[in-house]
């Protein structure tokens, strides 16, 4: 997995994801004690509120970014978004009111919101191997994770000596040094697509997305992720420093449970990706997160909660996120051309935050009003919704190569190479009227 870090350029950008994700790691701690310390025991309202607003800014910020990604100097963006990202961070160990904390997240997730599609849909012009992008999609989830372990483990270490502000700067110096890393190298930019309205290249990806059957069904297992997700990232504070009555090094250290459990499975990946389908690894991380939620909502019924039992589940479900997360980027890959990429990863970024949308403030509001128990049910309800519905809309065959004419395609469609009418084995997934890229 690692030998594809010889390539220079990757291996600065992949840097660059490191220390941007410690980064945010340790602001994603100090957020939550942050929220506790202003709201108290309503601090997953508040969470659940952050986490809103980012959604938002991610829903609303990414196709228009993904619309105008080859159009710009990447380099260039992707410099001006870490600047930004840093300088909104800087001002959150400042902040006295909720209120504050609320303008600072939107500001810095609508950055973020243009840098990540932008990001992951140079890594497949860097690699165009798709062995060797494999394996950068499994070190870019072995990056993420970083953010549930080292970044955790990191905090835990600090907060023992200092205040959890502190931990803020270091979300600086995690975008400073991204910016850094990417002036450091080329980018690759695909040819600018045909000339095309603002509007047709916004909904663009979009519409490549919800015509292509494999993808519907990854919008189904996004869902699934985004259920188990939210109760993680949600309640984990309150689950810790109001029901277990621990500290915060505690929080710090259930955090790194879920990472570890992503971290392996991103480890084990590869592998299982060169001798399985993409579609029963994914649909298992899915059942696996489902059974996790309901497993502990049972546990907690019958014999209370105890912190083992939510290190255990934490790490359960950290297993089924990268063992679904981890090879979405292959389809992805695999159904559009090089020059439509970044709308696609745009329309992934918006259309999974956008299930995110919903279970953020859902778990927040169910943990509050009603407790953990019915928290849980009813993400593992939303989340069986999901999985279900990747069964019925991803074809368990599809094929990738099938027989096809090329009748009543637009005169610019890049297979037509010498006429409408001819048929011949074709890469489905590649861009094709039949999964998803007439448009």
């Amino acid at each position: 997995m690692f030998d594809i870090l010889s390539d220079r350029t990757y291996r600065h950008l992949f840097a660059a994801q490191v220390v941007a994700l410690l980064g945010t790691g340790l602001a994603t701690v100090a957020l939550g004690l942050l929220a506790y310390d202003l709201a108290g025991g309503d601090a997953s309202m508040v969470l659940g509120t952050v986490f809103t607003i980012k959604m938002v800014a991610y829903v609303g910020i990414a196709p228009i970014a993904g619309a105008f990604a080859d159009r710009v100097d990447r380099r260039v963006l992707l410099v001006a978004l870490d600047v930004v990202r840093a300088a909104a961070a800087l001002c959150l160990p400042f902040v006295t009111e909720v209120w504050q904390v609320y303008v600072l997240i939107a500001l810095l997730q609508s950055a973020s919101a243009a840098f990540t599609p932008t990001f992951q849909a140079t890594i497949p012009d860097v690699l165009p191997d798709e062995a060797r992008y494999t394996r950068a999609l499994s070190l870019s989830r072995l990056a993420y994770d970083l953010e549930n372990i080292a970044s955790p483990t990191l905090a835990g270490l600090l907060l023992a000596v200092m205040s959890y502000n502190t931990l803020f700067l270091g979300t600086v110096a995690g975008f400073a040094a991204s910016a850094l890393l990417v002036v450091s190298v080329l980018l690759p930019s695909p040819s600018a697509s045909a000339p095309r309205s603002i509007l047709d290249r916004t909904t663009r990806g979009i519409r490549i997305y919800l015509a292509t059957p494999r993808l519907r069904g990854l919008l189904g297992l996004n869902m699934a992720v985004a259920s188990a997700g939210a109760i993680v990232l949600v309640n984990s504070v309150v689950l810790v420093r109001g029901e277990l009555g621990l500290g915060d090094s505690a929080l710090a250290w259930t955090m790194a449970s879920f990472g570890a459990g992503s971290m392996i499975a991103a480890l084990a990946l590869p592998r299982v990706l060169d001798r399985l389908p993409d579609r029963p690894v994914m649909i298992a991380g899915a059942a696996s997160m489902i059974a996790a939620l309901l497993g502990i909502a049972g546990a907690i019924t019958l014999a209370g909660l105890t912190w083992p039992l939510l290190l255990a589940v934490w790490l359960v479900i950290g297993l089924g996120f990268s063992m679904v997360l981890t090879p979405s980027g292959r389809l992805l890959r695999r159904s559009a051309h090089p020059e439509d990429r970044p709308a696609l990863f745009a329309a992934q970024f918006a259309l999974s935050h956008a299930c995110w949308l919903i279970t953020y403030p859902l778990s927040g509001w169910l943990m509050t009003a009603y407790g953990i128990v019915p928290a849980l049910i009813v993400h593992a309800g939303l989340a069986a919704a999901g999985g279900a519905a990747a069964l019925w809309l991803w074809p368990a065959g599809d094929p990738r190569e099938v027989a096809h004419t090329h009748n009543n395609l637009p005169a610019d469609h890049p297979h037509l190479t010498g006429g409408r009418h001819h048929s011949h084995p074709m890469v489905i997934d590649e861009a094709h009227p039949r999964w998803g890229s007439k448009f």
